[in-house]
């Protein structure tokens, strides 16, 4: 049942793509194919004029799964037995190929009958070219498999990358360095395309495809990175799709103030001015946003301080809002002004979602009873940053209904009895042993490293007696503000585990962790579980 549940809408998903881009391909390929009908007769024409024999080459292709096909092209060779005996691929100087043959090639117009090939399914706008059997043949079986997992294209980003590929190849030797050099290079961005292939990233293979015919564009090699997140894509993710959350969000604001307002008195929005208002103000958001950068912060891995980076583009754009309905009045003053304050709780709202909504998790989990009953209980052997990181990953909804923080140890006897990090400081570390059977402690983990030598084997010898597991946590930030001495030289094996003078050492910590193996291994298999 979980296999189905999540198996069942990654499924949809790709079935949805495979519809989009498959619809996106019958399209321009029926209307590419009529608008250039004209255009093909008149090449077709010249080719049967220049030298004897058919307008159009059919050679035969693997496509998607391995299914064999008869790819159309221009023919750009003479007619005779050597252009189909001969290397499989094309050099620049190759004496095979026509004059006229040779401007097909080079402005790529020869390429161009192959709409009819994605018409008919067999191969797609956007996708790795379709190669020879023979050559497919010398494909690694895993390789073969990744790039046989869609259909071919009439360009991809490796040809974009290797638009001038008949010039780096030499008749004499063109196979040979085809398959040395060329054929893996291609076929590593080709699995880059497949495992990051989407409806954006067909676009920007086909707008790169576009420029390559200017001129001055032409000639420009687009880096790698650009290749797979183009134009296109940044455009899209960067500005369109968060200009039409903002437009959602601001529609729903203002629509929400405007119902509140009228149990209080007459108003009369109107759909068309509430919509008109909302594309103006998420215009405004939006134009100050890129100014200002917003649109370049990652908001799934965004940190809190981030949402400050909001309000400048906010106040930007509610003071121009404001201004422009009282030149106009619009609306009452008060409706923009409660709009705007509601619309930059939802702004932030959308932009860390995901972090609310497993914070509500971690709330709804934190009061199950009967779940937290079957909970590990941890005890937490200190109150500092190294604690407080311990209690942030612990409250996870990952592993919240695993393990349950039973309280904190503090030799602080001020601290005792106060709430930290969501639990009670519960006693110090003569403590222990009675927290320990009191509380039925399951883990015990050390976070504090000032911790005197004497104190951690006091730890360790009332644990002996009991089932509970002892975990020692790196200093992290310790370590970052460089307060943990480090050894010179050697490894765990030289380090003297009865040398207190030792214990504060990272390595060490480690190392007195490792004193019951067993029980190590039982909590590393809780950990990853």
């Amino acid at each position: 049942m979980g296999t189905f549940s999540i198996t069942l809408p990654t499924q949809i998903n790709s079935m949805f793509k495979d519809f989009v881009k498959r619809s996106f391909d019958i399209i321009v390929a029926l209307a590419g194919l009529i608008l250039l009908a004209p255009f093909f007769y008149l090449i077709a024409l010249a080719i049967k004029r220049e030298t004897p024999g058919p307008a159009f080459y059919r050679g035969l292709r693997i496509g998607r799964w391995g299914k064999l096909f008869h790819i159309l092209k221009f023919r750009t060779m003479y007619e005779i037995p050597e252009s189909y005996s001969g290397p499989k691929v094309t050099a620049h100087d190759d004496p095979r190929v026509t004059p006229l043959g040779r401007w097909l090639r080079g402005t790529k117009l020869n390429e161009l009958p192959q709409l009819w090939n994605v018409l008919m399914g067999d191969m797609s706008l956007v996708g790795p070219r379709p190669e020879d059997p023979s050559l497919a043949k010398t494909w690694p079986a895993e390789i073969g498999k990744i790039i046989l997992s869609v259909r071919p294209g009439i360009t991809s980003p490796a040809s974009v990358h290797y638009r001038d590929e008949e010039t780096l190849l030499a008749y004499g030797l063109v196979l040979q360095k085809y398959m040395r050099e060329l054929g893996p290079d291609k076929m590593r961005l080709d699995q880059l395309y497949v495992r990051h292939r989407s409806f954006w990233l067909d676009l920007d293979t086909i707008l790169w495809t576009l420029l390559i015919f200017l001129p001055k564009i032409g000639s420009y090699s687009p880096p790698e990175e650009l290749l797979f997140v183009g134009p296109v894509t940044r455009f899209i993710r960067r500005y369109v799709s968060w200009f039409t959350i903002d437009f959602l969000v601001t529609f729903v604001a203002i629509g929400f103030i405007g119902a509140i307002w009228r149990v209080f008195g007459p108003l009369n929005i109107g759909w068309s001015r509430a919509i008109i208002s909302a594309i103006g103000f998420a215009a405004l958001f939006s134009v100050a946003g890129v100014i200002i950068g917003v649109n370049r912060i990652s908001w799934s891995k965004a940190t809190f301080a981030d949402a400050y980076d909001l309000l400048p583009a906010w106040i930007l754009a509610s003071g121009v809002s404001f201004f422009v309905n009282r030149f106009f009045g619009l609306f009452p003053s008060g409706l923009i002004l409660l709009g705007c304050v509601l619309a930059l709780c939802g702004f932030v709202s959308v932009r860390y979602r995901s972090r609310l909504v497993m914070a509500l998790l971690a709330w709804i989990t934190r009061f199950r009873g009967s779940t937290q009953a079957a909970c590990e209980r941890v005890l937490v052997v200190g109150s500092g940053r190294t604690a407080e990181h311990i209690a942030w990953v612990l409250d996870h909804p990952t592993y919240s209904n695993k393990f349950k923080v039973a309280g904190y140890i503090d030799d602080n006897l001020l601290a005792h009895g106060t709430r930290i990090y969501g639990a009670n400081v519960i006693g110090t570390y003569k403590d222990i042993p009675q927290v320990v059977e009191d509380e039925d402690i399951g883990v015990i983990i050390l976070a504090d490293h000032h911790m005197e030598y004497e104190d951690y084997i006091s730890i360790k010898n009332a644990c002996d007696a009991t089932s509970t597991r002892i975990y020692i946590v790196p200093d992290i930030f310790g370590s970052l503000n460089g307060l943990i001495e480090t050894i010179p030289t050697g490894s765990y094996a030289e380090i003297d585990v009865n040398d207190n003078s030792n214990y504060r050492c990272l390595h060490c910590l480690t190392r007195y962790a490792q004193v019951n193996k067993e029980s190590q291994r039982e909590g590393q298999a809780a950990v990853r579980a």
